[in-house]
């Protein structure tokens, strides 16, 4: 084989670039520090669980190739690859694609942790996101908050749940597999269970097994507050 030949194939792929590409189409952080209690900061969390710098700089320098060369192939400035290498920016999918188009690898590699950590997370109060039970239901029966949604490979799921005051007509029932607690912290719920509608008041808990319909109400003029936590099926 000659040497022009093996130079061809040791260089780096190129895919189709669009070279207009700006840091607007980048995750900045710079845009997500004056948006007080909103997805933003909890996305860059989440994804920086992924360690999605360090991989990059693992893989740029593991092929030896340099960041104004890697600029050429994916039509990034090195200036700003040096920035994502330091997770000062967070890439955009398409971004993430094009770089692992020049590796040649899946983009799992990005998402994929070898090296296994001790699991450990850490939630702040303005980080969580608030969602309705039922996001098409004209009046939810109650709202909830992930406690844990940074933390991946979880065994159970721990909520923060409010419950408006509702009547029984303005709830549904619903079931899953697993286990559920409710421990309720401020006010009353009505949890309605086999048919039965049960009182609970703050400090009052209650295991069950959610594959039984069951539905939760609000008996308080201002919102109760619970913690949920459910747990998959056993394997």
């Amino acid at each position: 084989m000659s040497s022009k030949r093996q130079r061809a194939v040791s260089e780096p792929k190129t895919p189709n670039v669009n070279h207009t590409e700006t840091q607007e189409q980048i995750f900045s952080e710079s845009k997500t520090n004056f948006e007080p209690e909103s997805g933003a900061g909890s996305l860059r969390r989440l994804l920086a669980s992924y360690e999605l710098g360090p991989k990059l700089r693992q893989l740029r320098l593991r092929k030896k190739v340099a960041l104004v060369d890697l600029g050429k192939h994916t039509g990034l400035s090195a200036s700003m690859l040096s920035q994502l290498e330091n997770g000062k920016l967070i890439p955009t999918l398409p971004t993430l694609a094009r770089i692992a188009m020049v590796f040649d690898v899946g983009l799992e590699y990005f998402f994929t942790d070898k090296k296994r950590k001790p699991l450990f997370s850490i939630v702040r109060a303005n980080e969580r996101l608030r969602f309705p039970d039922r996001p098409d239901a004209p009046t939810p029966g109650f709202f909830f908050e992930c406690l844990a949604f940074s933390a991946t490979e979880k065994s159970m799921q721990a909520y923060a749940a409010e419950f408006p005051l509702r009547s029984p007509e303005e709830v549904s029932a619903h079931f899953h597999l697993g286990a559920e607690l409710l421990h309720v912290i401020e006010g009353s719920v009505a949890l309605k269970f086999g048919g039965e509608e049960h009182v609970l008041s703050a400090g009052d808990t209650a295991y069950f097994d959610p594959s039984e319909p069951h539905s939760y109400r609000g008996l308080s003029q201002q919102p109760a507050r619970a913690i949920v936590v459910t747990t998959p099926p056993r394997q």
